[in-house]
């Protein structure tokens, strides 16, 4: 018997015989067209429909990115419980990282971006520790704390940090004064060793002074002063009894 040149075939589930793929392709070629998804939106529903207008194929990603209503704002109070709201120092304690220093034209700038993005409370500065800091606080007031942005129009509150002494206070009202949510954010230092060694006195004058030195800014016309107990962390019990 002669011997056949042809290679034998091997039938597998990788390598199915040539009937059963012919019959496989005449049956998917049979199936309907897939429709579109009809919730598609973006690139999906341009490819789905090329017809689509604009706005119908927009809408339902404005849908998904449409911001929840911000309450107004009260010093103090947040009437939707379920509202956060956003208290920036990139301005402040931000500038402070080792080559982080900005120019007023760039606290600024950062600041009309800090806006742009919702931001509640934007924390412009430490107005005593430089006139250019004064400077720059008093502009982002001027510029920023007086200019809506947004569909719903928002203004950020303004704020400048003082320490519990009128002269930082004073520099703080003159540079955020200016804004339309102006606030005084004054601190003072209420941990054990903060008191003892670099304010020298007791828990007691310390507690005078900072309730002094908040009725003072609260004298000085602004409506929302915020008061911090600094190094707060290292001793709990003079931070209660400064709240």
């Amino acid at each position: 018997m002669a011997a056949s040149s042809a290679k034998p075939y091997c039938c597998s589930s990788l390598n199915p015989a040539p009937s059963n793929a012919i019959a496989r392709r005449a049956a998917l070629s049979a199936l309907p067209a897939a429709k579109p998804r009809r919730f598609s939106h973006g690139l999906a529903a341009v490819a789905a429909n090329p017809r689509a207008s604009r706005s119908a194929v927009l809408r339902p990603v404005r849908a998904c990115l449409a911001a929840p209503r911000r309450p107004e704002y009260v010093p103090d109070r947040i009437d939707d419980p379920n509202y956060v709201r956003i208290f920036d120092t990139t301005l402040r304690d931000g500038e402070q990282s080792p080559g982080a220093t900005m120019t007023s034209a760039e606290k600024l700038v950062v600041a009309r971006q800090l806006a742009r993005l919702g931001v509640d409370i934007i924390e412009a500065g430490f107005p005593a520790s430089s006139p250019d800091d004064l400077d720059a606080v008093r502009s982002i007031a001027i510029e920023v704390g007086n200019t809506p942005v947004g569909e719903d129009g928002h203004v950020p509150v303004i704020c400048g940090l003082s320490r519990c002494n009128k002269r930082d206070i004073d520099a703080a009202w003159e540079a955020v004064r200016h804004a339309r949510k102006p606030r005084i954010h004054t601190f003072i230092a209420t941990s054990e060793i903060h008191m003892q060694h670099k304010l020298r006195k007791t828990p007691d004058q310390v507690v005078a002074i900072a309730r002094e030195m908040v009725a003072y800014a609260r004298s000085l016309g602004c409506p929302d002063v915020e008061f911090s107990p600094e190094d707060a962390g290292s001793q709990i019990e003079s931070s209660c009894i400064i709240s």
